[in-house]
């Protein structure tokens, strides 16, 4: 399958977020099975199926990763990444330190300054993408792109969680406050009269 035929999409790497959804959704209004319901049975499955297919072309699309591999599939070029070079595992190493650190620190702001880097050098690494990709050739050059961009990815997971957690002990932290606040005046007993 040709995500990029399914959702009537040129085949490039930098294609807009917004007009892959708006592409899925009219796709979908179009092929959805609930408009089939009183057709004939192969008709409906021609449906589903239809409606499976937008589905996985919309999933490879929105996904930077998916779509650079399913731009080099259209190419012919083999559909493994490259291994990590040193450099790019000492860093990867560094990093996740760094945000163990912070981790350890309950240190909210270092983590949320590191996964700020880390978008920023997405960011780039897509900009050089898509450069790659509008140049054509390059198969080596973009297979290291996207070895470590699946590491960047996989660290912002990390940092995403560790603010998560710190968002839920803190509402906890303040539950527990307002909890304590309301339980005072009962411990105290009624106020005297005057």
């Amino acid at each position: 399958m040709d995500p990029f035929a399914t959702l009537g999409l040129p085949p490039r790497f930098d294609l807009d977020p917004a007009e892959i959804e708006r592409r899925y959704r009219d796709l979908q209004r179009a092929f959805h099975p609930d408009r089939s319901a009183g057709k004939p049975p192969a008709e409906r499955r021609l449906a589903a199926a239809k409606a499976v297919e937008i589905n996985e072309a919309r999933r490879v699309l929105a996904d930077d990763v998916a779509r650079a591999r399913a731009l080099l599939a259209l190419r012919g070029a083999p559909g493994e990444d490259p291994p990590a070079s040193p450099e790019l595992l000492m860093e990867a190493m560094e990093r996740r330190e760094a945000l163990a650190a912070a981790r350890a620190r309950n240190d909210l702001a270092a983590a949320r300054a590191l996964g700020a880097e880390v978008r920023a050098e997405l960011d780039r690494g897509r900009a050089r993408l898509a450069s790659l990709f509008a140049a054509s050739g390059g198969e080596e050059a973009i297979g290291a792109e996207l070895t470590r961009m699946r590491y960047q990815l996989r660290l912002l997971d990390e940092v995403d969680a560790l603010e998560d957690r710190a968002l839920e002990d803190r509402a906890l932290e303040d539950q527990a406050l307002e909890d304590q606040a309301l339980e005072a005046p009962a411990r105290r007993g009624p106020e005297p009269s005057r």
